[in-house]
């Protein structure tokens, strides 16, 4: 089963290597504008990360046409929404607005790809090394188990892999920042041959390519940007790592390497996950949290990313209770799936809800994981906006066969991180080597 080709689009390149995405929805008369840069904290040095995130922030600080808050000005003022986002892997932005507002913000956009370091002071980098610094003190020192995926990340990859480091960067680099370092940051990453631009609603396909090419067409290349190559470490045996911090339960995380996205199995272990983790009904929350009453909670997620996967569960100890349990109880759940596989109820049960998320996300035209959005992901990724019609296919094309193949080949006992957070002074509540 596939989506048959029911979402379409036109897609073609400027001359300055631009790639623009075209999709008409007459829904409702708004029109969604998606921005995607393939430069995200994997595109960082050692020493000076943090930098795609800080140019998410240093984007809304205006350029040399539209100066500082001028973006939100417009958009709030026509009831429109937007926002930004910065992965390992890519940097976006968008707007959903009356269709009549298109040329605003294609030429917010605009200005900023093409003029915004002439509108960039040390002033306003400082302001939002500030900012950026205190981000990182709330949502990551500051907050209980806030350290946990920075400590995973430098114990799950060697030192010089783009993923050893926190999308945030540390506070080290991000107050070592200087002007000149984020204004070659940007000319390296953010020209229009490193840019998809996707725009989608009410929209009149002439009208848009003309003010395209208005806006965006005088744009200057950057230079050329090479593509990413998976790159997953192979760990030689399992790692145990305890972090005391200023929490009451001890927590416990527990990761693998996967393969990576859109990669060879990369759809099989978001089926596993699905099956022992989505809802109160699966395995690892019936287990730990219902029938043992050892966990607080228990997810399980899967990290789909360019060069490399990570799958990770997270579990939280009822009071009394130890890290090392959990593990046991966790690796009990994990053994019985691959040795017996799926049910068919969970079979049937995991791809109803992949279908149904998965359309439920192509029913608003803008915003994360709207149409625009996903083309933007296919295109960037893929060099193919077209496997939004087919990406469900590699889910419903999954046997439960394949799906305990996929949990035996990655979601190995003696090769994982094994996290133990616990309340300081209570080492003992962490897991067993």
């Amino acid at each position: 089963m596939s989506l048959n080709g029911s979402v379409t689009f036109e897609k073609y390149k400027l001359d300055n290597g631009l790639d623009v995405i075209l999709h008409i929805d007459r829904t409702l008369p708004v029109v969604a504008v998606n921005l995607w840069y393939h430069v995200g904290s994997a595109r960082e040095v050692p020493g000076k990360s943090g930098f795609a995130h800080l140019f998410e922030h240093m984007m809304f600080q205006g350029s040399q046409n539209a100066g500082a808050g001028l973006h939100f000005k417009i958009i709030e003022d026509a009831g429109g929404t937007l926002n930004g986002s910065t992965t390992t892997d890519r940097t976006n932005y968008w707007a959903t607005v009356p269709k009549n507002y298109l040329a605003h913000i294609l030429w917010l956009e605009s200005d900023r790809m093409g003029w915004l370091l002439s509108a960039m002071t040390q002033k306003k980098l400082d302001t939002q090394i500030d900012v950026v610094k205190n981000e990182r003190r709330q949502n990551y020192d500051n907050r209980p188990y806030g350290l946990a995926f920075e400590i995973l990340s430098k114990h799950l990859y060697p030192e010089d892999h783009p993923y050893s480091w926190t999308t945030i960067g540390s506070m080290e680099d991000i107050s070592n920042a200087s002007l000149e370092d984020v204004k070659s940051f940007f000319k390296r990453y953010y020209g229009p041959n490193n840019a998809s631009l996707c725009i989608g609603g009410d929209i009149t396909v002439d009208e848009a390519k003309n003010l395209v090419e208005q806006y965006f067409g005088d744009i200057s290349s950057g230079p050329p940007v090479g593509k990413l190559v998976p790159r997953i470490p192979d760990l030689d045996d399992a790692k145990y790592v305890i972090h005391e911090d200023n929490v009451q339960l001890p927590r416990l995380y527990t990761a693998w390497h996967t393969s990576y996205l859109y990669g060879k199995g990369d759809a099989e272990v978001d089926l596993v996950v699905d099956a022992l983790a989505r809802g109160k009904n699966s395995r690892l929350y019936r287990s730990l949290v219902y029938e043992k009453q050892i966990a607080q909670d228990v997810s399980f997620f899967h990290l789909s990313r360019e060069i490399g996967s990570l799958a990770i569960v997270v579990a939280t100890a009822r009071p009394g209770n130890t890290l090392d349990e959990i593990q046991r109880a966790i690796d009990e759940e994990i053994n019985t799936f691959i040795r017996d596989g799926l049910t068919d109820r969970e079979y049937e049960r995991i791809r109803n809800a992949q279908k149904s998320s998965f359309t439920y996300s192509l029913q608003k035209v803008g915003g994360f994981f709207g149409v625009t959005d996903r083309l933007n992901e296919y295109n960037v990724f893929l060099d193919d906006p077209g496997f939004i019609n087919k990406d469900l296919d590699r889910y419903l094309s999954a046997d439960k066969e394949s799906i305990r193949a996929a949990a035996k080949k990655y979601v190995q006992p003696d090769k994982r991180v094994v996290l133990s957070i616990v309340p300081k002074g209570k080492k003992e509540l962490a897991v067993k080597t």
